[in-house]
């Protein structure tokens, strides 16, 4: 069993390394997780001893198999809580990650499958994130970010890439919302911000920033 730091670090390393795509330095992870790199050399050295990671000096540190699969359960487990706290306890969807982070923790197999069964097996999270299931397998979802959809063109929301309360406040304030349907009015070539119209009555201006962080399916 794994303790609550622990499974913050294979979670932070699984998502800074792109998925497992790429080794995570020691001082990317401090950052991510607001600690010394002092300390997150000695966690490393106690998830590299139990063979959940690949560490190596100056390179930098890579999930096994084993650690990648903790890590997709813990973030099954969030985004199922995430999930139910929106669909049945009523949560907006910038509420529900603290609370989330800490629910994931909780050591219950078959209270989880039991969620997942109750929830009909969802595939996404209210932010459109995947959702793996018991086997770790991860939905395919064919996305583009909102910044390359043309001009005229028109594409569902499916998803946000980051889901930091402050932005997805921003986005309910403007009417943006998984699920939305969007075309691309006008794009201002100096600093690319979008004009878009969603569901086809309301207007709202995104910088290029925030059009590259809102994921589209056409």
């Amino acid at each position: 069993m794994l303790s609550f730091t622990e499974e913050n670090y294979l979670k932070t390393i699984y998502h800074l390394s792109g998925e497992g795509q790429k080794a995570v330095l020691t001082t990317e992870l401090a950052a991510g997780l607001n600690t010394r790199p002092a300390t997150v050399t000695d966690m490393l050295k106690k998830l590299s001893a139990k063979d959940l990671i690949a560490y190596e000096k100056y390179y930098g540190v890579q999930l096994t198999k084993k650690g990648k699969a903790e890590a997709l359960l813990i973030i099954r487990k969030h985004r199922l809580w995430e999930t139910f706290l929106v669909e049945k306890l009523g949560f907006t969807w910038d509420e529900v990650h603290e609370v989330a982070e800490q629910l994931e923790h909780i050591q219950s197999p078959l209270l989880i499958e039991k969620l997942d069964a109750f929830l009909g097996h969802p595939k996404t999270d209210p932010h459109g994130h995947p959702i793996p299931d018991k086997t770790g397998k991860l939905p395919v979802m064919i996305q583009t970010p909102l910044a390359e959809v043309d001009v005229k063109g028109k594409a569902t929301i499916s998803a946000v890439r980051h889901a930091s309360a402050v932005f997805l406040q921003y986005l309910s304030k403007i009417g943006v919302y998984i699920g939305a349907t969007v075309q691309v009015a006008e794009r201002n070539e100096f600093d690319r911000s979008v004009q878009i119209v969603i569901d086809g009555k309301k207007k709202a201006y995104l910088s290029r920033e925030a059009s590259e962080n809102i994921m589209v399916e056409k």
